[in-house]
């Protein structure tokens, strides 16, 4: 059976077991490996994860499994005006992946910002990211592409996805 929890500063080391499982197979294909390690250290440090909960309000969602934790999401609002939120990461682990935890997971997000009034989920995914084709089964759309540079030469190459709610 699959569960969710909100995450917190405690669950930190978790979140970076998981994502130290899941991104070499993710990427693997599609970054170089000092790309991935730079990145992983930008947006997974212990550091940068406390300032996503604390400073930036993103609100993480741990999914268990019979108890044993198989993935996480990320997620805060963007646009208070539109009622726009952003899907900030959401990653399960590879051998679980196909099983529905993604989706339960992105459902179960979308029914927490809908007491608030969302009306919009955006997310960026890799243009060379074969999830692309989960999120438009999940009624996600292509709405444009961003490539954003992230320090030391490296860019984002991604397709900026949107589901109105």
């Amino acid at each position: 059976m699959i569960t969710f929890r909100q995450g917190n500063i405690k669950d930190i080391p978790l979140i970076r077991e998981l994502t130290f499982k899941i991104w070499p197979e993710t990427y693997g294909a599609i970054l170089s490996q000092e790309q991935i390690d730079y990145m992983l250290e930008m947006m997974y440090s212990p550091s940068s994860l406390e300032k996503q909960m604390l400073e930036q309000d993103h609100r993480f969602v741990i999914a268990d499994e019979n108890n044993q934790p198989v993935g996480f999401a990320s997620y805060s609002r963007k646009d208070i005006d539109n009622n726009t939120y952003k899907l900030h990461k959401i990653y399960v682990l590879p051998g679980i992946q196909g099983k529905g935890v993604g989706k339960k997971l992105i459902d179960h997000i979308i029914q927490s910002m809908l007491p608030s009034g969302a009306k919009t989920i955006e997310l960026n995914v890799n243009r060379h990211n074969t999830a692309k084709k989960f999120y438009e089964k999940q009624g996600f759309k292509i709405t444009r592409t961003e490539d954003i540079a992230i320090g030391n030469g490296y860019f984002m190459n991604d397709y900026v996805m949107e589901k109105n709610l």
